[in-house]
C-alpha cells in the first residue's frame, strides 16, 4: 500500500427529502448572487427549475443554459463573464456532470482575468491552484462522473480538438443527491453513466501497489454494485433501489476512497478522451468500446493473477488456473456491457475511418503520458493505435 493523503469537504445531501427544505439556506448561506448553470432544458420538463426557482425566489439569480455533453470551452467563457458582470457569489449547478464540470472551471474563471481555457490547458497545476474559487452547490440529475465530490473537470475545445481533465483547490461545498431525479434518464445514458462508474472503478483497481486489499476490496464491491444494479434501472427506470446504488456508488468511484493506497495513472480515459474531442461521442460509451481491449492488451502473465482475482471477486468465477479465469472475467466484461445496450465497435458510434487514429494516438500518449507515467501497462503510440483498430470489430469477442 502506499502512502496517501485524503480529505474531503463536500456535505452530501443524499434522498428524498432535502431540496425543497434545504437547498435556499445552502445556497444563501454563501451570498444573495447566484449563478444558475444547467444544460439543455430537461429540468424545465422535469419540474426541478420550477422548484429551484421558487427555493431561491429571494435571491438575485443568473442563469447560464444550454452546458452541453462533453462541456465546451465556450460555456466556461460565458460563465466566466457571467460571474464577474454580477459579482456572483456561489454558483448552483443543476445537472449531470457535465454541467458541474463547467461550473468548477467557471467558479475558478472569476477570479481570472484571462482566457479561461488557460485553466483547463495547465491542468489546473498553476492557475487555478494561486487563484480562489467561488463555492459550488450542486444539484445531480445523472449517475456518472462522480464530479459531486471531487474537485476535477473535463473540458472540450472544439476549435483544437482536445479534451482536457483539470483540478480545482476545492471540491463543490453541498451535493444535493436525489435518486428520484435520475428515473427521467434515457436507457442511453444510464447504461453510460454505468459505464462510466465502472470504468472509474477499473482505472483505478487494475493498480500495481501490493498489499492494497482494503481499498481492492472497496472497489469490487462497488463494482458488484454497479454490475447488479444497472439491467435493474434499464428495465424498471422508476426502481429507486437501482438509481439509488447507481448514485451513490457513482460518487463513491471518484471521490478519492478508491484511489487510496493505489500507485498507477490512468489509461483508457486519456484515450477515451480522444474520442470524445474529435468526433464528440459519449464518454461512457466510448469506455465501453475501449476498456475490454485495454484488458486484452493489458493481460500477461505479470498482470494475470490480477485479472484473475478481478474474476472471481467480481465475476464469481472459479477455477485454479490464473490466466483461464482471467481471460474469462475480460469476456464477462465485454458481455455485460453489451448487454446494456452499449455499441461494441467504434462504427456504433459512427466512426467509420481509421485516418485519424494516429493523430488521435499520439495526443493521448502525449496528455496522459501513457508510456512512462507508471501505468498499470504502458502503451506507445502504436499500442493505442492498435486499441482503436481493434475497436472496430468484435473479432476477438464473438
Amino acid at each position: 500500500m502506499e502512502d496517501f493523503r485524503f480529505q474531503n469537504k463536500t456535505d452530501i445531501r443524499f434522498g428524498k427529502h432535502h431540496i425543497d427544505e434545504e437547498l435556499h439556506d445552502a445556497v444563501a448561506q454563501f451570498g444573495d448572487k447566484v449563478l444558475l448553470t444547467y444544460g439543455g432544458g430537461s429540468i424545465k420538463k422535469s419540474g426541478l427549475y420550477d422548484r429551484v426557482i421558487k427555493a431561491l425566489a429571494d435571491l438575485k439569480v443568473v442563469e447560464l443554459s444550454g452546458i452541453a455533453p462533453n462541456p465546451k470551452i465556450d460555456s466556461v467563457r460565458e460563465g466566466q463573464k457571467l460571474t464577474k458582470e454580477h459579482d456572483i457569489d456561489v454558483i448552483l449547478s443543476v445537472g449531470g456532470g457535465s454541467v458541474l464540470d463547467a461550473s468548477k472551471v467557471i467558479a475558478s474563471a472569476k477570479f481570472y482575468d484571462g482566457d479561461a481555457w488557460d485553466l483547463v490547458a495547465d491542468r489546473g497545476a498553476k492557475s487555478r491552484a494561486n487563484i480562489d474559487q467561488l463555492p459550488v452547490v450542486d444539484i445531480l440529475t445523472l449517475s456518472a462522473t462522480g464530479s459531486e465530490m471531487n474537485s476535477g473537470s473535463v473540458i472540450s475545445n472544439p476549435d483544437l480538438n482536445i479534451k482536457l481533465g483539470t483540478n480545482g483547490p476545492n471540491t463543490p461545498a453541498v451535493s444535493f443527491l436525489d435518486p428520484q431525479l435520475t428515473y427521467s434518464v434515457s436507457k442511453w445514458q444510464t447504461a453510460a453513466g454505468s459505464f462510466d462508474v465502472f470504468s472509474h472503478l477499473t482505472e483505478q483497481y487494475f493498480d500495481r501497489a501490493t498489499a492494497n486489499d482494503v481499498t481492492s476490496g472497496l472497489i469490487e464491491g462497488m463494482m458488484r454494485s454497479v454490475i447488479k444494479w444497472a439491467p435493474v434501472a434499464l428495465a424498471e427506470p422508476d426502481n429507486y433501489d437501482a438509481r439509488a446504488n447507481l448514485m451513490w456508488g457513482a460518487t463513491m468511484a471518484l471521490n478519492g476512497i478508491a484511489r487510496s493506497g493505489t500507485k498507477n495513472g490512468w489509461t483508457v480515459h486519456p484515450i477515451e478522451h480522444e474520442l470524445s474531442a474529435y468526433y464528440d461521442i459519449t464518454h461512457g460509451v466510448g469506455l465501453g468500446i475501449l476498456t475490454p481491449r485495454w484488458m486484452k492488451r493489458a493481460l500477461s502473465t505479470e498482470t494475470q493473477a490480477r485479472f484473475a482475482r478481478y474474476g472471481r471477486e467480481v465475476w464469481h468465477l472459479t477455477g485454479d488456473d490464473d490466466q483461464d479465469v482471467a481471460q474469462r472475467a475480460i469476456q464477462a466484461t465485454y458481455d455485460w456491457i453489451k448487454s446494456l445496450g452499449i455499441p461494441m465497435t467504434l462504427a456504433g458510434v459512427d466512426i467509420n475511418s481509421d485516418d485519424k487514429f494516429e493523430e488521435m494516438a499520439e495526443e493521448a500518449v502525449r496528455i496522459g503520458n501513457l508510456d512512462h507515467n507508471g501505468g498499470y501497462v504502458n502503451l506507445t503510440v502504436d499500442d493505442v493505435v492498435a486499441l482503436y483498430q481493434a475497436s472496430m470489430t468484435t473479432t476477438d469477442f464473438e
